[in-house]
């Protein structure tokens, strides 16, 4: 009987790359979104919220205000009665209020393509910095939300106990050019295949493909 053995790590990078871009390869921006305002907004809106109840809230949100202009003449108190459904609404309201201020008072109104600048704006972290320059504006980068942390892990391709060494780790291993499509592509192959209560790294074809001598769950590091 002939042993099959797991890929090694070059292996590994190649097969997911193959397998994911066969599978998703033009992948959606999940967040309904006009322009680099409002995908920002969303952005800020999808933390610890899922895309598809972001996605039923905008709609009222942009009859309100879709740019920064209008969006800073609001009230906290308007913002929050409609993202609240969102959870976490009173830092959400008062971080979209304050940053669509900033972006009037300091950037003529005009999203910054700006990683750095973008981290300094209320609300807005580095993975949301990087969803915005790479969905908006096109450039580079890789994103790491809990998904694609999870799936870093089972598929061997960090240690990192951190979302930030993920982010490294993936960047030395995948070419620059594949980053932005790429970072969708784990997520919703995350979402169809290598869910958090059912994988575990033994059952989805892309585990299994490249651990086939896997017997025990892969535990993770949560950021």
């Amino acid at each position: 009987m002939v042993e099959v053995k797991n890929l090694l790590k070059q292996e590994r990078v190649d097969y997911i790359l193959a397998e994911l871009q066969q599978r998703y390869p033009n992948p959606p921006i999940p967040l309904d979104h006009k322009d680099p305002y409002t995908l920002l907004v969303a952005v800020l809106l999808s933390a610890q919220c899922t895309d598809e109840r972001v996605n039923q809230v905008t709609p009222a949100l942009w009859e309100l205000a879709d740019n920064p202009f209008d969006m800073a003449l609001q009230s906290v108190e308007d913002i929050q009665a409609i993202i609240r459904p969102c959870g976490l609404s009173p830092q959400k309201s008062k971080a979209i209020k304050r940053l669509s201020e900033i972006l009037v008072e300091q950037y003529g109104g005009v999203v910054p393509e700006d990683m750095a600048i973008l981290e300094t704006l209320p609300g807005v972290g580095h993975k949301t910095a990087g969803v915005v320059m790479a969905q908006a504006f096109g450039v580079p980068s890789f994103p790491v939300d809990t998904h694609i942390h999870r799936l870093a892990q089972r598929w061997g391709l960090t240690n990192g106990r951190s979302v930030e060494q993920t982010e490294k780790d993936l960047k030395r291993l995948f070419p620059k050019e594949t980053w932005n499509d790429l970072h969708l592509q784990i997520i919703y192959y995350a979402r169809e295949h290598c869910q958090a209560r059912s994988c575990h790294g033994l059952v989805c074809p892309i585990c299994t493909t490249c651990y086939p001598n896997r017997k025990h769950p892969k535990k993770i590091k949560k950021p």
